[in-house]
């Protein structure tokens, strides 16, 4: 503190007298040196000074990265509509309302001269991957490339199935290409992707490394964002020139932090399922009862069924993980024999595609896997979720999971095992968890059992968390400071003015300087 040099007022001084506040310094000698016990609480005036700063400067970078984005120009993507005609004609059924306005939007701003940056957030299910399709096919009819990136190997696989089929009939020339892929069959891959003479790639992280060049590269889609950082993001947009943007999840997302995690970015939101989706029957029951489970299994499996058991977390560790799945697995078998597979994280990737594979093709009835299965897996044939010690997992994890199940025509099940004596929280999660399906509703629960840190730490793994601010205690200063960021690079775009310059030192002391270099590259 006694080293804090006098800083230039970065904050409207109007705003400051509105609300009451001290300036920066007073501030930080309040909060360190408080006078009372009312002095620390999370809505004191010198503590919503620097919450209400930490999310200027949250906000302002992420405005700043979008100006930089936006301003970089784009380019049309009009197509004349006939691979999108081909493709929604031959849909086995008919698109929601949700998805015809999210492609509304989508086609918009792809015939729009700027870039896209928009994200497509649905809940698990709500057909994201149709308008993603019908997104890289308008690419395609105006003759440019289409990227598709997903986070994990499964999940590239089963993109390239699902669209595979989807576009059967269509000219649109797809290939994959994962980390796997290496010598001859790599090399073919990138020949041809250079010529043109793939439309659509679709794969793992391995799209983004060196020696992966598009001839014309329009459209990148991401699948599941905060897997990846804004860095990967930036990289494969830097395949091609003008790239627009398409983001795809599948976590949804409370409004307030949607602000701060994808606040430089368009939003769409699905948010009805297709039509004939039967809702899953969700049970909480306790482990001592999992002789009971086990008999009802048995005569499922007897009428065809097939079932996710998912073993609980044991620590943050994927060895120790596997070794649990691979208990529970051994004792399956000896009760349902060969009809039980095993998957998790220390697998190799060919052997996770054979168990996977023989699970889709009703060879194995019984899945039991680790979280692996997360995000993206899709049998529909699959009708039971057993979630054992469900009060570990985060209620946005159960949520993904439970989203496994009830993707077919079969009445689908799911069965929370958990472990007494249960704690509060971990009560409420289960009961969140019985009586809703709405990621929406279920996400803001998750806010207000968690708080935002968590939240967004569980979910991007690269995003610097809030210090002062509490966005259960501050949502509306969140506001507040989206509207003033947009207000200030309206007015100074560069930051040059008295007050930008004074705005330039809050993003340094906030960490948020990348949006400075952004600004001094152009």
């Amino acid at each position: 503190l006694q080293q804090l040099p006098i800083l230039p007022e970065w904050q409207d001084a109007a705003w400051l007298a509105r609300q009451g506040w001290a300036g920066f310094s007073e501030a930080l000698h309040c909060a360190h040196k408080p006078l009372s016990l009312d002095a620390v609480a999370l809505d004191a005036p010198h503590r919503r000074r620097l919450a209400y700063d930490e999310l200027l400067a949250n906000q302002l970078a992420l405005a700043v990265v979008r100006g930089q984005m936006k301003r970089k120009s784009g380019r049309r993507l009009s197509g004349n509509g006939l691979l999108r005609k081909m493709i929604i004609d031959t849909l086995p059924y008919a698109l929601t309302n949700a998805q015809m306005r999210a492609l509304k939007d989508v086609n918009a701003d792809m015939d729009a001269p700027q870039r896209m940056i928009r994200l497509l957030q649905g809940d698990v299910g709500s057909g994201k991957t149709v308008v993603a399709l019908l997104a890289l096919a308008q690419t395609a009819e105006a003759g440019a490339q289409g990227a598709l990136m997903a986070p994990t190997e499964i999940l590239a696989r089963q993109h390239f199935e699902t669209l595979s089929k989807l576009a059967a009939h269509t000219s649109i020339r797809m290939a994959l290409l994962t980390g796997r892929d290496k010598g001859l069959a790599r090399t073919r891959i990138l020949a041809r992707l250079a010529s043109g003479e793939i439309d659509l790639l679709i794969g793992t992280h391995a799209l983004f490394q060196e020696g992966v060049t598009f001839n014309d590269l329009g459209l990148a889609v991401i699948d599941e964002q905060h897997r990846f950082g804004v860095h990967q993001r930036m990289t494969l947009q830097n395949k091609g020139a003008e790239v627009d943007l398409l983001v795809l999840t599948a976590t949804p997302i409370p409004r307030t932090l949607a602000l701060t995690v994808y606040g430089d970015m368009d939003v769409s939101r699905i948010d009805e399922k297709p039509p004939g989706r039967l809702p899953i029957d969700t049970r909480v029951m306790p482990m001592e009862r999992m002789d009971e489970i086990l008999a009802g299994l048995h005569r499922s499996l007897a009428t065809g069924a097939r079932a996710y058991w998912v073993c609980p977390l044991v620590e943050e560790s994927e060895f120790v993980d596997s070794s649990a799945a691979q208990t529970r697995f051994e004792m399956m078998r000896e009760q349902f024999g060969d009809q039980v597979g095993l998957i998790h994280g220390q697998m190799k990737g060919t052997d996770k595609d054979a168990v996977m594979a023989a699970f889709k093709a009703g060879e194995i009835s019984i899945l039991v896997a680790t979280t692996v299965i997360e995000v993206g897996v899709d049998v529909p044939e699959a009708s039971i979720m057993v979630i054992e010690k469900a009060e570990r997992f985060g209620l946005a994890q159960l949520h993904q999971l439970r989203g496994r199940v009830g993707r077919g025509r079969a009445k689908s099940t799911c069965i929370l095992l958990y472990q007494d004596p249960l704690g509060s929280v971990a009560k409420q999660r289960l009961s969140t968890m019985r009586e809703t399906e709405d990621g929406f509703v279920i996400a803001e629960a998750d806010l207000k059992l968690r708080g935002a840190g968590e939240m967004l730490g569980t979910m991007q793994s690269g995003l610097p968390l809030f210090r002062l601010a509490d966005l259960s205690v501050h949502a509306e200063l969140l506001a507040a400071a989206r509207d003033d960021a947009q207000l200030i690079l309206a007015r100074d775009p560069d930051l040059t003015a008295q007050r930008g310059m004074a705005l330039r030192n809050l993003l340094y002391l906030f960490e948020r300087d990348q949006a400075i270099r952004l600004l001094a590259s152009g």
